[in-house]
């Protein structure tokens, strides 16, 4: 479902980026303006979403070069994200933000 020029709510999720030295916020303030894919997938170690993840890090910086940021959002927690990104080859290679929407478990 593409929700393109579409308002979003407010939200504050913690996240995980490669090469960051702490975890950090990201929030509707964050994106205002700016053109954003949001990427939602069910679960971290999971056999089917390294795929995708792997493909749209193959692409980042394309995107990058169109003025649009990437987000991928899981129920996972940050701490999850982090581990995963540092054990699986595919995810290993995502420069973009991981985000945990964690707040309805």
């Amino acid at each position: 479902m593409a929700l393109v020029d579409k308002k979003v709510k407010d939200f504050n999720l913690t996240a995980f980026k490669a090469g960051e030295d702490d975890f950090f916020q990201v929030t509707k303030e964050d994106i205002k303006g700016k053109w954003s894919v949001f990427f939602f997938y069910p679960a971290d170690f999971t056999f089917v979403c390294p795929t995708e993840l792997g493909d749209l890090a193959d692409n980042y910086e394309e995107f990058l070069k169109l003025g649009v940021e990437v987000f991928s959002v899981s129920t996972d927690s940050h701490w999850t994200h982090k581990a995963w990104h540092e054990k699986s080859d595919a995810v290993s290679k995502v420069k973009f933000t991981m985000v945990s929407d964690d707040q309805f478990k």
